[in-house]
């Protein structure tokens, strides 16, 4: 009989002859079997029994570590504990948000290392909020910590009913109250069935996978439907690929994996670092999917992806565009594979909500490709459907609705949210639009003006929210959107700000909005742009999409020059790294990770809009340079190169 919850997974799954296999570095890898993983999980389940936990409990998993955290996530499930993945990050928004989630959870347990409570606490200490504090100290007796896990005896499994909440995943939204997405073992086990009689998983597959755990497609995608096909899973931590792009492909070469994955920012950064340099002496002749997902997909990208590897065996036909969302445990849709890909070439200015999308030919100025992401998944219904939830016909644009044995029942204890969600007939509103044509679902755009950003979603009113902590800045007067210009393959992080002075007096007013954008949600800012009107409609609501089109049209060309030439906090320019100091080379690190653009020693990296991949990147070379020395969060308390150059001399002055 085919298992009915995780746990009667994990039961079935114990003894077979399969591992998970943990990447730290190029040679570095450790394999564990099922029935050690198993073992391991049972053991730290006594730890968290011991500690008070008990069947329906909510555990936070706060974890950078890929097999600190399959472990807990696993102890908790067999316990019947209800695991709460967590992204650490590196702000104080993060602690911020974790604290938030442990108020929604109610009495939660929480599983991390010593150095990151801390962190926590010490936030939680100094923040001036109460709730956080009151948080924190209601969380810290329930803790368990890393570096006090014992191999004591196995902990007591607990039968869990397909009907029970499996884990709960949080949206990643920034100021906003972050949502808790309710999974069940039925909609996991529901979803793996689907996506395994589609896509063919099976015991011979290899599967590698750099996506966080803390990320639908990294934690399902990647573990769980992996572990119910016995596959042997390879994982690699997500900051070793951004520090190493290069080594992703070649341990899928080495390993001959045949299923990996990535979203669109993923393969611009491996051509970024490849380079002119041919691929080497890689094999990918044996990978026959490449899971494209968790963004807008760019046909473009896929096909410079696929054409610069195709010379190592990498089939034009492996790149897999797929569409899913957390409320589906993750797959709503997979085109048959080892397709070709499907696109359709639309009129961009004909996409509106209950018209029929006008094909044109390519190229046109107005011409905008979408690609095919397949038919539902089995088990999953998809619907196109106009503003009032009724369907609409084949290839009209529309809402996307779904509903299914794999779609969440809704959010945890957010009835409001719940009912704007769900319609009356039980469809699920997805805020993605799109439409359907011979079968296979296209998406096209989004209905609430998500920008989506290095394959995460962010919302325009959570950053405005930080944007109006700027002198003189309120609601109202700024607007965050997501401006994609012809030809490009992402979303430019872009600041309508409404200003009627002199550019000399905005620049400031730029620089801190990008510094505080960058600092609290860890995103560049392409550009601020100062504004006479920011329009709305009759009912009050900002257009975002105007803005957009008029900053496309090059509206604002003249008052973007204006703010250049009066050292607009994004317009500077690289000063040259000279001599052998601390600064020199901190500099030199700092200008070469960072080109096209550059900074001068007095520069905050936040102003300048350092994104947190390249801080990543920084701190990497910082390290490689001077090893153990920096960590990475100090880069948020010396913020500029002439500060962190003179307390980096300071601690290498300090005897050892």
């Amino acid at each position: 009989m085919s298992p009915r919850t995780l746990v009667e997974m994990m039961a079935a799954n114990a003894a077979a002859p399969r591992g998970v296999h943990y990447h730290a570095g190029e040679g570095q890898h450790r394999r564990v079997t099922y029935a050690e993983l198993n073992s391991r999980a049972l053991r730290l389940l006594h730890q968290l029994q011991q500690l008070g936990a008990r069947p329906g409990d909510r555990l936070i998993l706060l974890l950078n570590h890929n097999e600190q955290f399959i472990e807990a996530f696993w102890a908790a499930v067999l316990g019947g504990i209800v695991p709460v993945p967590v992204a650490i990050g590196i702000s104080d928004e993060h602690r911020h948000k974790l604290l938030r989630i442990a108020r929604k959870l109610g009495t939660p347990f929480i599983f991390t290392d010593r150095k990151t409570l801390e962190r926590v606490g010490q936030y939680a200490a100094q923040a001036g909020d109460a709730a956080a504090a009151a948080s924190f100290a209601a969380l810290r007796p329930r803790a368990l910590l890393v570096e006090d896990r014992l191999d004591g005896p196995a902990g007591k499994v607990h039968d869990s009913r397909p009907e029970d909440t499996a884990f709960i995943q949080f949206s990643s939204g920034s100021t906003s109250e972050p949502k808790g997405v309710v999974l069940t073992h039925a909609n996991l086990v529901a979803h793996n069935a689907a996506v395994t009689r589609v896509a063919g998983f099976n015991a011979d597959d290899v599967s590698l996978s750099w996506m966080p755990l803390t990320h639908d497609m990294g934690l399902i995608g990647f573990h769980l439907v992996m572990f119910a096909n016995r596959v042997e899973a390879h994982l690699m931590p997500t900051e070793l690929y951004v520090r190493r792009p290069l080594l992703w492909l070649a341990i899928a070469s080495e390993q001959r994996a045949t299923i990996l994955c990535s979203p669109n920012f993923g393969y611009r950064h491996y051509l970024k670092v490849l380079g002119d340099r041919s691929p080497g002496s890689l094999d990918l002749s044996a990978v026959r999917l490449i899971f494209n997902g968790a963004e807008p997909i760019s046909l473009e990208l896929c096909a410079e992806f696929v054409d610069r590897l195709a010379a190592v065996g990498l089939r034009r036909e492996a790149m897999y565009p797929v569409y899913g969302l957390a409320e589906a445990s993750l797959a709503a849709s997979f085109p048959p594979p080892g397709r070709p890909w499907r696109a359709l070439v639309l009129n961009r200015h004909a996409l509106n909500v209950g018209t029929a999308a006008q094909p044109v030919a390519a190229p046109s100025r107005d011409a905008l490709s979408f690609v095919s992401v397949g038919a539902p998944i089995p088990g999953c219904e998809v619907r196109i459907a106009g503003n009032d939830d009724a369907a609409l016909p084949a290839g009209h644009i529309g809402h996307i609705l779904i509903r299914g044995s794999n779609v969440t029942g809704g959010y945890l204890d957010e009835p409001e949210v719940n009912a704007a969600t769900f319609t009356a007939d039980g469809w699920l509103r997805t805020g993605d639009l799109g439409l359907i044509a011979d079968g296979e679902l296209y998406i096209t755009g989004r209905a609430k003006e998500i920008i989506f950003v290095n394959g995460q979603n962010y919302y325009p009113h959570d950053l405005e929210n930080i944007a109006i902590q700027a002198p003189g800045m309120e609601l109202g007067k700024v607007v965050v959107a997501g401006v994609r210009p012809p030809g490009a393959e992402t979303d430019q992080l872009t600041v309508f700000v409404l200003h009627r002075g002199e550019a000399a007096e905005f620049a400031p007013l730029a620089a801190a909005i990008a510094r505080l954008i960058n600092e609290q949600a860890g995103l560049e800012v392409a550009q601020v742009v100062p504004v006479k009107r920011i329009p709305k409609t009759t009912s009050g609501k900002i257009q975002r999409h105007l803005l957009e089109q008029q900053l496309l049209d090059g509206e604002f060309a003249a008052e973007l020059a204006e703010l250049a030439r009066h050292g607009g906090a994004l317009a500077a320019g690289p000063e040259a790294a000279t001599g052998d100091s601390i600064e020199a080379r901190l500099l030199a690190i700092c200008n070469g990770v960072l080109a096209p653009r550059g900074i001068s020693a007095q520069d905050n990296l936040f102003e300048i809009g350092a994104s947190s991949l390249k801080l990543i990147e920084i701190h990497e070379q910082i390290d490689r340079d001077y090893p153990g020395t920096v960590d990475l969060t100090e880069l948020f308390d010396y913020p500029t190169v002439a500060t962190l150059a003179q307390h980096l001399s300071a601690k290498l002055s300090r005897p050892a």
